[in-house]
């Protein structure tokens, strides 16, 4: 064989290697079986180098080479031994021979715990069939042969391990097992070297933690509890003091835990910790079971319990463990009913992320985002929540756990397989590790020198990623990361019971207890009242039980990620009796279940669409499709309202059906909004539409009806749109701005014509405002000119007068957003021609009309905001709100209108976008005024859709605000020192940071002379 062949095999020094193979007495070219066995292995070169460590100890070298010759099994096991660490290599270094310990059946076969027991209690001469055993002390060390036969039981396991003869789940169990029966042969050495407090106690010893759950690494801490009783005498003896019992129990522990963690030339084995205990390091180490008791029934707090959940008895006394498990079982299982349990345990999952050190947070397994304890808070948060009342989740080992979850319905089947995956994929990685060096470890190499990029070849190799293993585990575990973390958001923060749905029959339905167990864990607030719901949706046979019986598992936890779970549900329940009956609302919901999820979500979340849509419950259709959300156009809109017209007799009735229009549009663009189909401009855009066209349908109406009561036409109307109603602009809660202009017919009197002219706006909004079961439309007219003392319409020669002789800055700053939206086309026309010379004067305003804007301006700030208004948070006045970012749009108008006409234009951001490409903005200063402008009117439509009514104020209610903040996709997130921020933080500071830049962007080019 040649070097390159060895290349070929993954030898990264190949001639060394052929040399080293020579000295080691294996031929190159007859020994290829042995070569390809040390080839395979995750670092061959490690490898060779081990093997011919080993044969320079071993006193039968040419035996030893035999047996890798004709054993397979043997060569490949002690190939992968060698080649994954140098620990388990330095063992059979240290101990000739115990390669034997990989070769023939027993090597291959898993052992019982029994057996590990007994063979670990025989190492130390004690009977392991005794009720309590004690070890023979001799010449002999007990506690150092106790730890080599230990190594080598891990060394047969590796041997199995590595070559893929068993699961990550059986490694793990033995491990525990093995560490469990080292503990119990332990303690018979302590009885041995402490007889007379053996004489005096019962004690036992409690696993917690992985070991607790059978699912121990090769090196982690062995988590323990110690419970110990007085011992039992022979009757007519005095008792036994329970303080001494429980000195000498003390005694026992301390020199119990001492076994494992002595450094002999075997090294620590690994740590005994008994933090876990009752009041951890300040308590006692051992107390009786009557002390453990009134701790956790009094003192006890969440994680304590979370912590009980994988308790077992693994050595000592094995019937007084059995009755500590008897008393701490049944308070297990009741401590989700503790106030605030979930939201303990979620704060408790998040205090262990913010202390990773951040240049450790990628490369931790364990306890990182997307790490181990994402997968096991999430089982666990859901087991206590659940197997309070079922049973069946009452498992210590997370994926028999995580099995039991799927099987029974409390989580998805798909999320399931992916969580166990993740789950064994990290341990498998975690095992290997340490399995390098013995050591308790559960971070990746840093990946900054050729020494990690060397351990993480390894690591891939020995995962079976063989093309390119630094690149392959690379990816491969950001996959799993990046899936853990999901799955560990759906299920921890936001649990769903995703898939519920898909289970069939009995599978699927849970007792009333386990129902309100479980909509208490996913956030609903009254889950008594949650219950009733479900039981009036999905009681009897029909098809719209069985339906909804299909259905509501998995929107429960749709509901769960809405701000309002209860709201939600509730909404839900009063739209589906609505249309329960209906054959497309039953198809559309067990076809399309989008719909569901898109209705959970705008139930839950906005008291604005939930009272819409309780009007016109039919409307949920429009949910199944984008496109169905989107604006549409106004002139299809124009021909609904007038055939809505044409359907009615009446004037009140004919308005009705308009407004009918307008509030399933109103809907349609919440919904558009808050599903994040239509940005905040095309809100505007959409709201404006409508409001247009149904002014234009009821002026018609209005007009008609007038005529018809005064038997001749006398006169033309037409409305004005002003404000953000002109500006396309509007929100939920703005009324409509407008100013209304008439021309009398020709020959007509002015008085009359004028008289006719106010009858017909006057009939205008009362159809438009007249109570209703459809939304109001309010005109406002406050904008006209003289304001509130002036008339409420003119003719257009007054309003020529008026502009003529009277008009001030402010009315031709007003003006620059008028634009007509009904009456005759032909007066809008004349008024359009009318007004732009005033609004873009030719060269611009004047530096005293400027100074004049400037003074309004200071003035509207210290005079308009709400007394108590927190200035940084008013979306419309406050600082570098909505004013602030129309202000400098409109002066640069004012100001350069007349030499670029495309600056001519009511929109606010298309004014903005045109004064950045004539260069009289920086396109910074546009980016950061329209980023401003942008935000602060998204959140001023939000307020209106969560809550239900208008607010110009990010809330001052937490609550609210978090609804918002969720409302508007804000999630928590973590920085990068690891820390968490919560959507209503988030929103905050975004909004603090984007109106402060704005407010330093306003006093600069609006003061700039």
């Amino acid at each position: 064989m040649t070097a390159g062949a060895l290349a070929r095999r993954g030898f990264s020094d190949s001639p060394r290697a052929l040399r080293l193979l020579s000295g080691a007495g294996l031929d190159a070219s007859s020994d290829t079986v042995v070569i390809d066995s040390l080839g395979a292995a995750p670092d061959p070169d490690q490898a060779l180098l081990g093997l011919i460590r080993i044969l320079e100890t071993d006193p039968d070298p040419a035996g030893l080479l035999d047996d890798l010759r004709e054993d397979p099994a043997l060569r490949d096991r002690l190939c992968r031994v060698l080649g994954t660490g140098t620990a388990l290599t330095d063992h059979l270094v240290r101990h000739p021979g115990d390669w034997r310990e990989l070769r023939g059946a027993d090597a291959a076969r898993t052992p019982e715990p029994e057996e590990l027991r007994r063979g670990l209690m025989h190492t130390v001469g004690a009977d392991p069939y005794a009720s309590t055993p004690v070890a023979a002390l001799s010449d002999a060390d007990p506690r150092h042969a106790l730890r080599v036969a230990y190594r080598r039981r891990v060394l047969r396991l590796a041997g199995r391990d590595l070559t893929g003869l068993v699961s990550m789940e059986a490694v793990a169990a033995e491990l525990s097992d093995l560490a469990a029966a080292l503990l119990d042969a332990a303690l018979a050495v302590a009885r041995a070297e402490h007889p007379e407090d053996a004489a005096r106690c019962r004690l036992a010893v409690i696993g917690m933690g992985k070991c607790g759950g059978r699912e121990l690494n090769y090196v982690s801490d062995v988590d323990v509890v110690f419970v110990a009783e007085p011992a039992e005498v022979p009757e007519g003896d005095e008792p036994v003091d329970d303080q001494a019992a429980m000195r000498s129990a003390t005694r026992l522990a301390t020199a119990m835990m001492r076994v494992p963690v002595e450094t002999d030339a075997e090294g620590t084995l690994w740590e005994v910790d008994p933090a876990l205990r009752p009041e951890g390091k300040n308590g006692p180490l051992v107390r009786p079971l009557a002390g453990h008791r009134a701790y956790y029934e009094r003192w006890a707090k969440t994680w304590e319990f979370q912590a009980l959940l994988k308790a077992r008895p693994i050595a000592g006394d094995a019937e007084l463990g059995r009755a500590y498990m008897e008393v701490i079982t049944p308070m297990v299982w009741q401590a989700s009913s503790r106030k605030d349990f979930v939201e303990d345990v979620q704060a408790m999952r998040r205090r262990v992320l913010e202390h990773i050190p951040a240049d450790q947070t990628d490369r931790e397994l364990k306890l990182g985002p997307g790490g181990l304890r994402d997968i096991e808070f999430s089982v666990q948060l859901l087991q206590l929540v659940h197997g309070r009342a079922d049973d069946r989740l009452r498992s210590g080992t997370t994926l028999v756990a995580l099995t039991s979850l799927s099987e029974h319905g409390y989580v998805g089947r798909q999320d399931a397989v992916g969580l166990a995956d993740a789950y064994r994929f990290l341990r498998r990685l975690e095992h290997l590790l340490q399995l390098r060096r013995l050591r308790r470890t559960h971070l990746m190499p840093a990946a900054d020198s050729a020494d990690a990029q060397s351990e993480l070849r390894l690591l891939g190799r020995a995962l079976g990623f063989t093309a390119d293993p630094v690149r392959e585990l690379t990816e491969a575990r950001r996959r799993v990361a990046a899936e853990v973390r999901r799955l560990h958001e759906k299920l921890f923060y936001r649990p769903l019971l995703n898939a519920v749905a898909k289970l069939p029959g009995e599978e699927a339905r849970l007792s009333p207890e386990q129902a309100r167990d479980r909509l208490e864990a996913l956030g609903f607030a009254d889950p008594a009242g949650a219950l009733r719901h479900l039981e009036s949706l999905t009681s009897g046979v029909s098809r719209r039980a069985a339906i909804q019986r299909t259905l509501l598992p998995v929107m429960l936890g749709w509901f769960s990620d809405s701000p309002d779970p209860d709201a939600g549900l509730l909404g839900f329940r009063q739209v589906s009796e609505a249309l329960g009956t209906t054959p497309w609302y039953l198809r559309l919901l067990r076809d399309d279940v989008r719909v569901a999820e898109r209705m959970a979500w705008l139930l839950g979340t906005s008291r604005y669409v939930t009272e819409l849509l309780l009007r016109a419950p039919e409307a949920v259709a429009m949910l199944a499709d984008d496109s169905d959300l989107v604006r549409r156009d106004p002139k299809v809109l124009a021909t609904e309202a007038d055939a809505a017209l044409r359907r009615y007799d009446t004037a009140e009735e004919s308005v009705s059906a308009v407004r009918a229009l307008r509030r399933r549009e109103l809907l349609r663009t919440a919904a558009a909004d808050l599903l994040e189909v239509s940005n905040v401009q095309e809100v505007g855009a959409a709201l404006t539409d409508i409001a247009a066209v149904t002014i234009d349908a009821a002026l018609r109406v209005a007009a008609a009806r007038v005529l018809e009561s005064e038997g001749e036409s006398l006169t033309r109307v037409c409305v004005i749109a002003m404000g953000r109603f002109g500006g396309g602009e509007l929100t939920y809660a703005s009324d409509a701005d407008v100013m209304y202009v008439h021309s009398p017919l020709p020959g007509v009197d002015g008085t009359k014509a004028t008289r006719q002219a106010m009858a017909i706006v006057r009939e205008l909004a009362r159809l438009l405002e007249m109570p209703a079961a459809e939304p109001p439309l309010k005109v406002d007219t406050d904008l006209r000119p003289e304001g509130k003392s002036g008339p409420v319409v003119r003719t257009l020669d007054s309003y020529a007068a008026y502009y003529g002789r009277w008009s001030q800055v402010w009315e031709s700053q007003a003006l620059l957003r008028a634009r007509p939206v009904a009456g005759d086309p032909e007066l809008r026309t004349a008024f359009t021609a009318l007004i732009d010379p005033i609004r873009y004067p030719l060269g611009g305003v004047d530096a005293s009309a400027v100074l004049e804007i400037r003074k309004l301006k200071a003035r509207m700030e210290a005079e308009r905001l709400p007394r108590g208004a927190d200035p940084t948070l008013h979306t419309k006045l406050g600082r570098g709100g909505l004013s602030d970012v129309e202000w400098v749009v409109q002066l640069i108008q004012l100001r350069h209108a007349h030499e670029y006409p495309d600056l001519r234009t009511t929109g606010t951001l298309e004014a903005l976008g045109v004064a950045v490409a004539h260069g009289l903005l920086t396109a910074d200063d546009g980016a950061v005024l329209e980023q401003a402008w942008r935000l602060a009117s998204r959140v001023r439509g939000m307020v209106m859709l969560v809550r239900g009514r208008s607010g110009d104020s990010l809330p001052s209610d937490l609550r609210i605000r978090a609804a918002l903040a969720n409302a508007m996709g804000c999630r928590s997130t973590q920085d990068e020192e690891g820390v968490w921020e919560g959507p209503a933080e988030q929103l905050t500071e975004a909004y603090l940071r984007t109106t402060r830049r704005a407010r330093a962007v306003m006093e600069r080019v609006f003061y700039d002379d």
